[in-house]
């Protein structure tokens, strides 16, 4: 009768656990560099732009331009901390309860690609009047998630941070 040894990996099974361990390390590296296409590219530079226009679309109350823009499940969280669902902030801004006089970028938008998702941030000043709350003039932090939809970028989360604390209205 012949004894069984206790098995032992074979040179193939060795080999092809090393195999499977620098694929998985691929992976991951690939998933460490996910942030795709350098700001640069055109993806990024769209993105950019879809911003540029959208901040412009704000200043002129151009509902039709920011319903293009904002994705349908939208959310923001303003400075104050709340969240507004789309419907509920072009509600204001075509009602003129949001009224942006002006809506200036002052640093760069930095743009991270990730496939069909991409996140954004930057710095801008609003000037802007707030019914029930006042005219303000402030800096923010800007953070939003784009996701391309339908061949569009649109934004679908957005959270704003103010810089220093927010001035008494006037």
């Amino acid at each position: 009768m012949r004894r069984h040894r206790k098995a032992r990996p074979t040179t193939v099974a060795v080999v092809l656990c090393g195999l499977l361990a620098a694929i998985a390390s691929a992976a991951g590296a690939g998933l460490a560099q996910s942030a795709g296409p350098p700001a640069e590219s055109p993806a990024a530079e769209s993105i950019r732009e879809t911003e540029r226009t959208k901040l412009r679309a704000l200043v002129d109350a151009d509902v039709a331009v920011l319903e293009r823009i904002y994705a349908d499940d939208f959310q923001l969280i303003p400075p104050l901390g709340f969240a507004l669902s789309k419907e509920d902030f072009l509600g204001a801004v075509a009602a003129g309860a949001v009224d942006f006089l002006s809506y200036d970028v002052i640093s760069p938008i930095q743009v991270r690609l990730y496939g069909q998702a991409a996140a954004i941030r930057f710095q801008a000043r609003a000037d802007v009047v707030a019914a029930g709350l006042g005219h303000f003039i402030h800096d923010a932090w800007h953070t939003l998630l784009y996701e391309k939809r339908n061949g569009h970028w649109q934004a679908v989360w957005e959270q704003t941070t103010g810089i220093g604390g927010f001035p008494p209205p006037s």
